[in-house]
């Protein structure tokens, strides 16, 4: 009887190439970082830019991936609208929202689910540190704010203690009044638009990332 050995190198070789084929499926994910100036993210563009770098080096670059962003004023943008129409799966292949309504309706969005393009968790209510603030500057129906009040920091340029932009809780919890403190994409807003800023009410400048295509 023959036996066949293979070394650990050649299995975790097999393991990782198992995974990358694995994230090149993936259509959503939590960036798991920020822009790392607070809420200043070159604006929608630089938004994109984010989530196509990140995309790219877990092996998803093939798609075009945009940030769920809003923004408001003149040519204000709707984020539910920059997404395409799903459906679209984690990376670990499992699904979140079928569509742009089920987004927005009944969708499977939570800590178990909303993993970094890495397939990594990201450290939610309880943990240390807590970051389940995640930018949005959206209307729980992925709508843009119409009020003149500044609920995007400047449209995503702003990373100084004025402004503030609303973020949703990826991990569905929170100590905001209910609905808002499960809410995933519209809980509260922040307290100014620097690193600190959003690290004091549990954030790290992440943003949702989406396949459109």
């Amino acid at each position: 009887m023959t036996r066949i050995r293979i070394g650990a190198a050649a299995i975790a070789l097999a393991l990782g190439g198992a995974a990358f084929a694995q994230a090149a499926d993936m259509t959503f994910f939590v960036s798991s970082t920020g822009s790392g100036k607070g809420a200043d993210l070159g604006g929608l563009a630089g938004a994109d830019k984010l989530c196509q770098t990140l995309a790219a080096a877990s092996g998803a670059g093939n798609k075009m991936w945009h940030a769920y962003l809003s923004t408001q004023g003149a040519g204000a943008v709707n984020a539910k609208d920059r997404i395409g129409t799903g459906p679209w799966q984690n990376a670990k292949g499992v699904v979140v929202a079928k569509s742009v309504a089920d987004l927005h309706g009944d969708n499977n969005l939570n800590k178990q689910t909303a993993l970094t393009e890495k397939g990594e968790m990201v450290k939610g209510r309880g943990d240390t540190p807590n970051q389940h603030d995640i930018l949005t500057g959206t209307q729980p129906d992925g709508t843009a704010f119409a009020t003149s009040d500044d609920k995007t920091c400047g449209n995503w340029t702003k990373s100084g203690d004025d402004g503030s932009a609303v973020v949703g809780h990826f991990d569905r919890t929170g100590t905001s009044p209910p609905p808002t403190d499960k809410s995933w994409n519209s809980s509260h807003g922040t307290r100014g638009c620097s690193d600190p800023g959003l690290v004091s009410t549990g954030g790290a400048g992440k943003i949702y990332c989406f396949a459109t295509n």
